[in-house]
């Protein structure tokens, strides 16, 4: 359960990292948008489907937010979980809040116990270009349970764009620039590493998005399938 947890957040933390229009160059700030995507294991085998919809968009004054909702389907069909986050844009940056990247299900793991969260928002700026490396992100969790603490932290580090290059998925061919990232994640004596690459369009997000084991093994792979505004 502890491993699914982490993945979970994982998929969060890559997936979420592209996702805003009305003053950020990537994904359509416009309800009703959706993005599907399909995911699959390092053996090309489907392992499910991601749709995000677009719910809920404010304008204030230079700032828009909006509310993405997240389901997710197994490989058989069968709804596993779904979820909401936020983020907003503002000036160059889109900005998502790192509470907003744990999962409803993970909040309902530890709904009995008491837990204490900070971190460090998830920053992508309109100008992107080749050789630029971007701010860190994270997730600490405290985590207290019958007299025990837990302590987890997830790390995106190393943010850079390393190319430009197009991509073609079932939705369509796009030009993308390419982030690269290192995602460590720490839950009680289990220290995991996740290298992994981006690629986003503008106007839509994320297209495709890969991660490799430490020896640069692809390990799983999600592919935009479905694009609907």
């Amino acid at each position: 359960m502890k491993r699914a947890l982490v993945t979970v957040c994982l998929i969060f933390f890559v997936a979420i990292e592209g996702i805003s229009q009305n003053c950020s160059k990537y994904y359509p700030m416009v309800e009703g948008t959706t993005l599907e995507y399909t995911s699959y294991n390092g053996k090309g085998k489907n392992q499910g489907t991601i749709s995000y919809t677009v719910t809920n968009v404010i304008d204030e004054g230079s700032t828009s937010s909006a509310t993405m909702v997240m389901t997710y389907m197994d490989d058989k069909g069968k709804e596993a979980f779904t979820s909401e986050f936020t983020y907003s844009c503002s000036g160059n940056i889109v900005t998502i809040d790192y509470e907003s990247l744990m999962s409803n299900q993970m909040l309902q793991q530890f709904e009995d116990m008491e837990m204490e969260v900070s971190g460090t928002d998830i920053e992508l700026p309109n100008d992107l270009e080749v050789g630029q490396e971007l701010p860190d992100a994270n997730i600490i969790m405290k985590i207290s349970m019958s007299g025990m603490n837990m302590n987890s932290t997830m790390d995106m580090i190393n943010r850079k764009v390393e190319k430009q290059e197009s991509v073609t998925t079932p939705a369509g061919t796009f030009d993308c620039y390419v982030i690269y990232s290192e995602n460590q994640s720490k839950m009680m004596m289990v220290n995991q590493n996740f290298p992994s690459r981006l690629w986003l369009a503008e106007d839509v997000g994320m297209i495709k998005q890969e991660s490799y084991n430490k020896s640069g093994k692809l390990m799983t792979s999600t592919v935009l399938t479905n694009l609907s505004k």
